[in-house]
């Protein structure tokens, strides 16, 4: 104790302010308890989701073959499931601020089922083309679930770092696609490859149903979960309050959210960065190879599944620097994307209608970056946008990539159409390299518009940054009065 009446007086005011706010520090460091088993949770839809949207990638041959169509038709089941998938982000991220990831996710897990169920079961063009729509409601209702989990169970220092470790543990679905989904197409068919997969989303919904909760709070009652309550100095403790946020009608949440330099930047950096892999992956990656590299499907599958592998270290690494050193997501975006466009240029313009092998495996390398530098996007909107208008931002964001891989999918179908009139068996080296020149068309586009809101996107967060400083310092000087 001090001499000084006045110090002493003053001790037990200075030793509560002193707790609260290591309990403060503590929460914007440590995840409270449960958090990964909830992200887990989360992330096992995310994983299944993926395999059923990638499966069609190392099945467009199959498929053709199938229901007797070319290439345009074949690109229009990616690009109707990608446009669904596109077209659902705003709405499920409003449906995820409103209902919570679990309902969304137990929904699309649904969907995810049912439209696999169809795509196994479907004889003729047309039912197959809604079974992929149907999947692709489903799988639009996974990754933003996710993010929300995320921000809710985890510090925010953390999010970019999980946001990438959610990316990364996704892709285990595109090696499981490209690994053993076609392998074990090839030897047991259509109809039992694509309906045991199918099945396997009600597995995974009866888990989500037991288990999951949307939030610490809501998870105390829960048997995987206990009390969300963060240690304090000197035996106080102090539960995670749950924060009460005043919903604005849909309209305005959206409009919210657009207004924000941050969200609309963060939706160009995803439009740009994700595409080229995405079109790689979902469809034309294993006919380029098989049809127009003389490749065999083990071969092929191998190089896709490099592609997958590449993104994993690349997630590790860019996770990492964002988290540690924001100032670093403007020149990591623009290294992958005019790195990307520079290999791209190079297999294009090589002599010869066969592309050495070594050139195809740093393409794909390089194409792993694709992945997880779109999702920088993220952490572009999220500093700028309330933890309310979360998953509003996010279904914004997440929706450039995927418009941008449609427009690949479509102007490479479309040019393999024009240029081999016979469909997929008179796929030509030459009709390949012409169809993935479309690949610069969003490329180019994508960098204007970084280029242009990047100054407002920047000046905008200094701006909060400073303002949430600002408050942070008033708030320790009420403390310490």
């Amino acid at each position: 104790m001090s001499a000084d009446p006045a110090v002493a007086a003053n001790e037990p005011a200075t030793a509560t302010a002193t707790a609260s706010a290591s309990v403060q520090a503590l929460r914007t460091t440590v995840p409270v308890p449960g958090a990964w088993a909830a992200w887990g949770i989360g992330v096992a839809v995310y994983v299944l989701a993926v395999v059923h949207r990638t499966s069609l990638g190392v099945a467009g041959l199959d498929a053709a073959a199938r229901f007797g169509i070319g290439a345009s038709a074949l690109s229009t089941f990616s690009i109707l499931q990608v446009l669904v998938y596109a077209g659902m982000q705003i709405p499920v991220g409003l449906l995820v601020d409103r209902l919570g990831p679990r309902r969304v996710l137990s929904t699309g897990l649904l969907l995810l089922t049912a439209g696999q169920l169809g795509f196994a079961f479907s004889t003729a063009f047309t039912p197959a083309l809604v079974s992929r729509a149907v999947l692709g409601c489903g799988d639009a209702m996974t990754f933003v679930s996710v993010l929300r989990l995320g921000s809710r169970w985890f510090p925010p220092r953390r999010n970019p770092f999980i946001a990438q470790l959610t990316g990364l543990v996704g892709t285990l679905g595109n090696l499981v696609s490209t690994l053993l989904l076609s392998q074990v197409l090839h030897s047991a068919g259509w109809t039992p490859t694509f309906a045991t997969t199918a099945l396997l989303g009600l597995a995974v919904l009866a888990l989500v149903l037991l288990f999951l909760r949307d939030t610490p709070e809501s998870a105390r009652r829960a048997p995987l979960f206990r009390s969300p309550v963060v240690a304090a100095p000197d035996g106080l403790t102090e539960a995670a309050p749950a924060v009460a946020a005043v919903r604005l009608p849909l309209r305005e949440q959206i409009a919210a959210a657009w207004r924000e330099p941050g969200t609309r930047l963060g939706l160009w950096v995803h439009f740009t960065t994700a595409f080229p892999a995405s079109a790689f992956l979902l469809l034309w990656g294993m006919p380029f190879l098989m049809s127009g590299q003389g490749l065999s499907r083990a071969m092929a599958g191998s190089l896709l599944s490099l592609v997958i592998v590449s993104g994993i270290g690349f997630a590790l690494l860019f996770g990492q620097l964002v988290s540690r050193r924001p100032g670093v997501r403007t020149p990591l975006v623009f290294t992958v994307v005019l790195g990307t466009g520079a290999l791209w240029g190079v297999v294009l313009g090589w002599p010869g209608d066969h592309i050495p092998m070594g050139l195809l495996v740093l393409l794909t390398v390089v194409m792993g970056s694709n992945g997880p530098a779109s999702l920088v996007g993220l952490d572009y909107a999220r500093p700028v946008n309330p933890p309310e208008r979360i998953g509003t931002a996010s279904g914004i964001v997440n929706m450039g990539g995927f418009i941008a891989a449609v427009l690949a999918l479509f102007g490479i179908g479309l040019v393999l159409d024009l240029l081999t009139p016979g469909g997929g068996d008179g796929y030509t080296p030459h009709a390949f390299r012409m169809a993935f020149c479309m690949l610069y068309l969003p490329m180019v586009l994508g960098l204007t518009q970084i280029l242009r809101l990047r100054p407002q996107a920047a000046r905008r967060e200094a701006e909060l940054r400073a303002e949430r400083f600002e408050a942070e310092r008033i708030g320790a000087e009420r403390l310490r009065a």
